[in-house]
């Protein structure tokens, strides 16, 4: 008995041991030495020795209004986005689970946006909401609607939003799917047998069964939205001037484009203890609402 138990915990660390070593490797050991470089003052230049200014780098933060910019520009976007993003592919869940006679062939073409990256998503969609807009708007005499949204700071934060919805709603439907189809049959024909109409069954019985599903949908389209690079490089860029400057735009700039690779740092601890902070709150927020049969 002993003797299994040590080999089924060889087996264990053996297979675990390759991921856990690329996680340590990739992840923890940076993750350590950018807390370190967050206390020093370094142009990312070999020649050039760092220089310890302790808390200096994070004091800066408070008067820095282009950071205070983009973090207005992320929680704006973010709150949009998710609620988008969760509103979205619930509502393609419940269509999908419905008696509809194409379901397989809608599920695939609503997941299909998920498997573009998000550079070559932003190109796109880039191309869509500038030229194709603007075509569409002086052929039609629609421009309140149709024209270049990327050159207005309100639309092309809007342009954002939509890009990602379009992007992240297809796989947030097929976490919901699997929430809508485990609750029990039987608890939904009792409530039909009761009187209870379509949206009555869904806020009082099937909102609070997939709520495990919500908190999981919630906490992914929060974390990305909050992390958002890519799309906003080959969409925006950032732009019209720095309206649409995400928090990570606004760290790779710090970093790469002006050589505060220590002042970049900063901000990107305060941006991680940002993203934990809310994450950790959400997921326990809706973990409360869940309920079990």
């Amino acid at each position: 008995m002993v003797t299994n138990r040590k080999r089924e915990r060889l087996l264990f660390f053996l297979f675990v041991f390759p991921a856990l070593f690329a996680f340590i490797i990739v992840v923890i050991v940076p993750f350590i030495i950018g807390i370190g470089y967050s206390f020093v003052e370094w142009d990312g230049l070999a020649m050039n020795p760092a220089k310890f200014v302790g808390l200096q780098n994070f004091k800066a933060l408070f008067s820095d209004a282009r950071f205070g910019q983009s973090a207005l520009h992320t929680l704006i976007f973010t709150v949009m986005a998710v609620l988008c993003i969760n509103v979205l592919g619930l509502a393609l869940a419940l269509l999908v689970t419905s008696k509809l006679k194409v379901n397989t062939i809608a599920r695939t073409m609503f997941f299909m946006p998920n498997l573009i990256g998000g550079l070559i998503l932003g190109y796109i969609w880039k191309f869509i909401l500038s030229d194709a807009f603007k075509a569409i708007g002086e052929s039609t005499g629609l421009t309140g609607l149709f024209f270049n949204w990327l050159l207005v700071p309100n639309a092309a934060l809007a342009a954002l939003v939509v890009v990602i919805t379009w992007q992240m709603a297809g796989y947030v439907m097929i976490i919901y799917i699997t929430g809508i189809q485990a609750v029990p049959d039987e608890v939904m024909e009792a409530a039909t047998i009761d009187g209870a109409g379509a949206w009555r069954k869904f806020f009082s019985i099937e909102l609070p069964l997939i709520m495990p599903s919500v908190t999981i949908c919630t906490f992914y389209s929060l974390s990305n939205c909050f992390k958002i690079y890519d799309i906003n490089l080959s969409l925006t860029g950032g732009g019209p001037g720095t309206s649409t400057e995400m928090f990570a735009m606004n760290i790779f700039n710090e970093i790469f484009s002006y050589n505060n690779y220590g002042y970049g740092q900063a901000k990107a601890i305060m941006f991680f203890l940002l993203i934990a902070a809310v994450t950790i709150t959400q997921v326990a927020f809706t973990k409360k609402r869940e309920v079990q049969l």
